[in-house]
């Protein structure tokens, strides 16, 4: 299936604890089908200190969020969209925003 949401998309959580937030998608993890969005579901993790340096200490650190809670933000309205497909002329298979009609990917 095609990808919806990809690195790097403005989204909009729908549903869950976290429902309202906006941010940037920062990694898809499509076997999962969930994201991790930035500044969203951040979950703190209790990390001892290695030898490498890294200290350890409790580390905020965001969690995935199921795909099916994310809503694009069309960048044309700033709004939350459905996503569609569209082929061009020249064969490009381009994502486009339900709401407004305009190509997302270009």
């Amino acid at each position: 299936m095609a990808a919806r949401i990809k690195k790097g998309d403005k989204v909009l959580v729908i549903s869950g604890s976290s429902k309202g937030a906006r941010g940037e998608v920062l990694r898809v993890l499509p076997a999962e089908e969930k994201a991790v969005v930035q500044g969203v579901a951040v979950a703190k993790h209790h990390t001892k200190p290695n030898r490498m340096g890294q200290e350890g200490g409790i580390i905020p650190r965001e969690a995935a969020v199921h795909l099916s809670n994310l809503a694009l933000i069309d960048p044309a309205t700033d709004k939350p969209t459905k996503i569609g497909f569209r082929v061009l002329d020249d064969g490009r298979k381009v994502r486009v925003a339900r709401k407004s009609g305009n190509a997302i990917d270009g």
